[in-house]
């Protein structure tokens, strides 16, 4: 959803600033897919960013240069995304209108289904079906608080960038989902696991059916991990996806960390599993028939199956390179282990200055 926009046709730099790191991707058209030409990261200090809150925005600012400066990007205009309990999508039924007349009336619409007031908001909708004969139409809503808008144009502006477009995390996911796999007419919950949000967007035929934030992610972990084996937290957050800690360490962390990250995983599969389920109980028989996993904590080991065996859904993790076709300077290993973490900065990426 285009929330705030230039003019133009040039190509974007995919901008995800993360509560735990900012990812910069850019990319160009192939015929067989996209070139994936730059891709940067570079952590951002805990507490930084706190449920979409900027609460240091000088070292959001220093992260989102360094991981310019990691991509050796240069190109300054920049599509980003926001998330959280200050982002409302809703699909709504209204009388069938035109274009024109709904944008004269969204505003009185919109008070009816968001819970801010609706002048403290950004808005956008797009029309997603007006069946011929039918006196209703399904609209996308999205209201996001100016505030929200406000800092991440603030950021933006005091990294020397320019911000072309402000998406939502759970659509730059459907973005990435779709140019790698094509669209489906299977229902499919495609969800995003990150630091401290889980992006859940179901979705069909290209359609969005369902969008929910839900306040949970990988920290919990690290957490976790921290509070078991006294650890620092960039030695946790290692040890969370795999890597090993200190020598010192090495005979008391295998069990300890099993049962510690088994405790997260059964809480964070329960928080999304609910999500799904609401979905499918108010969805007139849609319901869910498989789960796409992404984010840097769906490499968490055992998350994929603990989450089958909670939905009962197969479940894949997407890989949101599948398409692109990296330059050859790129370490191969590298992009192996950033895969899964850059599905919202391609979804990103594969925005236009022109698009609606």
């Amino acid at each position: 959803m285009r929330l705030f926009s230039r003019f133009g046709a040039r190509s974007l730099v995919g901008l995800d600033i993360g509560s735990s790191s900012v990812k910069a991707v850019e990319l160009a058209p192939a015929p067989d897919g996209f070139d994936l030409l730059r891709v940067g990261t570079a952590p951002v200090p805990p507490e930084s960013i706190v449920q979409g809150a900027f609460l240091n925005s000088g070292a959001i600012v220093e992260a989102i240069g360094a991981a310019l400066e990691d991509g050796k990007i240069r190109a300054q205009d920049v599509c980003t995304a926001v998330s959280g309990h200050s982002v409302i999508v809703k699909k709504i039924a209204l009388p069938k209108m035109s274009q024109e007349e709904l944008e004269e009336s969204i505003r009185w619409e919109a008070e009816q289904y968001i819970p801010f007031d609706v002048n403290e908001v950004n808005l956008d909708f797009q029309i997603l079906s007006e069946a011929e004969g039918e006196e209703q139409m399904d609209v996308l809503l999205v209201a996001v608080k100016k505030d929200l808008i406000d800092d991440y144009v603030q950021v933006l502006g005091e990294a020397r960038l320019r911000p072309a477009i402000i998406d939502v995390a759970a659509f730059a996911v459907q973005n990435a989902y779709e140019a790698n796999y094509g669209t489906s007419e299977e229902v499919t919950a495609l969800v995003h696991i990150g630091a401290q949000t889980v992006h859940i967007d179901v979705v069909q035929g290209g359609m969005p059916l369902f969008t929910r934030d839900v306040s949970a992610g990988g920290n919990q972990y690290t957490e976790e991990i921290q509070k078991v084996l006294s650890l620092g937290f960039e030695e946790a957050e290692r040890m969370k996806i795999g890597g090993s800690g200190s020598e010192e360490d090495q005979e008391v962390v295998p069990q300890e960390v099993e049962e510690a990250m088994r405790s997260v995983t059964e809480s964070l599969v329960g928080e999304i599993a609910r999500s799904i389920e609401f979905f499918s109980a108010t969805a007139a028989g849609n319901d869910v028939t498989r789960a796409v996993l992404s984010g840097g904590s769906a490499q968490v080991p055992g998350l994929d199956k603990a989450f089958h065996e909670r939905t009962g859904l197969p479940v894949s993790i997407m890989n949101p390179l599948a398409r692109m076709r990296p330059n050859k300077r790129f370490d191969p290993e590298r992009l192996e282990e950033l895969g899964p973490r850059l599905g919202v900065g391609i979804g990103l990426a594969l925005r236009r200055l022109d698009d609606r």
